[in-house]
């Protein structure tokens, strides 16, 4: 396969996938430093989602080579991720007695959690056609 554009879109991309990596995994570390008895399940999930978006932006950089395969198979699986913690969140409010990043598929940080995916799944399957 020919090596993928480093398009505007894909730096984008990148560059929310470090935003949101830092972002998730240091609300993640923080709160299960300081607050981990007051709901260890959203906190670790938060770090779940640190590591995908890390894993992800790897994934993206490495389809800007040709290599999409990865790529294709972390952006579905991080979609998997928010709309299930996400429908947890609403479903099994209980279950969250404090909010993880996915929460309400990303409510808190403006629906982005669950539109980062389906930009990035958009993004290469155009890309896969070029």
């Amino acid at each position: 396969m020919s090596e993928v554009s480093r398009s505007g879109p894909h730096k984008a991309l990148l560059a929310f996938y470090a935003l949101f990596t830092l972002a998730a995994g240091a609300r993640a570390l923080v709160q299960l430093v300081t607050q981990y008895d007051e709901a260890p399940v959203a906190y670790w999930l938060s770090l779940a989602a640190a590591v995908t978006y890390a894993l992800g932006w790897y994934a993206i950089r490495e389809a800007s080579a040709g290599n999409t395969g990865f790529a294709s198979v972390m952006l579905w699986i991080e979609l998997a991720g928010v709309l299930t913690v996400g429908t947890l969140s609403l479903v099994r409010s209980e279950w969250f007695p404090d909010a993880s990043v996915w929460s309400g598929y990303g409510i808190g940080y403006g629906f982005v959690p669950l539109a980062l995916p389906v930009a990035g799944l958009l993004w290469l399957r155009r890309e896969k056609r070029r």
